[in-house]
């Protein structure tokens, strides 16, 4: 099963079910529903209508109000290839946050803000949160994983590094595109290792596995919810593996014609077209 959101003209947001070949969405229920009981949608059959995908506008099935967290230098790999090689690797995670005005979905036109020399790729995986976390152990909070998609944390990095910060560069325009999500039974554990590959024009530029992240997704999660309430419906995205562009001599970074693919396995393939910042004036 592969799930995305969907608008119907003039409709609110709705989750649905993708066929094997992408013609055809079934509806499972309203945004909000389904993050009432996400377990239980997707144990039973859809029961909405079956539309052609054609005819609705593809968009994240993510609430208004869910956290996105993510991971930095998950990957040892990624932690030597950047400007963090020499310190020593940190006992927990580095977390940032996206909001979620900043996703968007495969297929997506992704603009290079005015001020950057081009985008930068990093192929992850996204888990979503399926039930309400709170002081949760590791083994609890990966319970709680309802479904994993591919995601690709496209990064602004010279506002990255203005600050000591990294929100601004991680929450450019349509900067985050998600793949459907696909349910964590069918899916599996992480930790067993799931290849990550993200190609610039058919170019293998990452190929990672999952079991190589540092920092795995149910300490993440419980670590988390000792601050703050996890929710379903919030994104825990997981880190990217070593190959990003900026590390790279000389640097190579996307521009505007530039086509970006992020495949993982079992989750399938989520391709982006990079386009001129011209897109941004034009929707305000």
């Amino acid at each position: 099963m592969r799930i995305v959101g969907i608008r119907r003209t003039g409709g609110d947001v709705e989750v649905a079910s993708l066929s094997d070949d992408g013609t055809e969405v079934t509806v499972v229920a309203p945004l909000e529903g389904f993050w009432a009981d996400p377990a239980g949608h997707l144990a039973a059959e859809p029961a909405g209508p079956t539309l052609p995908a054609a005819e609705v506008e593809r968009v994240p099935p993510v609430l208004p109000g869910a956290r996105v967290v993510c991971i930095g230098l998950n990957y040892l790999k990624h932690v030597a290839e950047g400007s963090f090689r020499d310190q020593e690797l940190p006992p927990h995670p580095t977390l940032f946050a996206r909001w979620t005005q900043s996703l968007t979905v495969d297929g997506a036109e992704v603009p290079v803000p005015s001020n950057e020399d081009g985008l930068d790729w990093e192929g992850e995986v996204v888990a979503y949160v399926g039930a309400t976390l709170v002081d949760a152990t590791p083994d609890e909070a990966l319970a709680a994983v309802v479904g994993y998609s591919t995601f690709n944390d496209l990064t602004s990095r010279r506002a990255q590094k203005l600050t000591s910060q990294w929100i601004l560069g991680k929450n450019g325009d349509r900067s985050g595109p998600l793949g459907p999500m696909v349910p964590a039974a069918e899916v599996g554990d992480l930790r067993d290792g799931l290849r990550v590959r993200t190609r610039v024009n058919g170019e293998v530029v990452q190929d990672g596995r999952t079991d190589e992240m540092v920092y795995t997704v149910g300490d993440t999660l419980s670590l988390i919810s000792h601050t703050f309430t996890l929710r379903p419906g919030d994104l825990l995205a997981t880190g990217t593996p070593s190959g990003v562009g900026y590390a790279r001599t000389p640097p190579w970074l996307l521009q505007p014609g530039d086509v970006v693919e992020v495949e993982v396995e079992r989750l399938g393939v989520l391709r982006n077209p990079v386009v001129g910042n011209d897109i941004r004036r034009k929707e305000v």
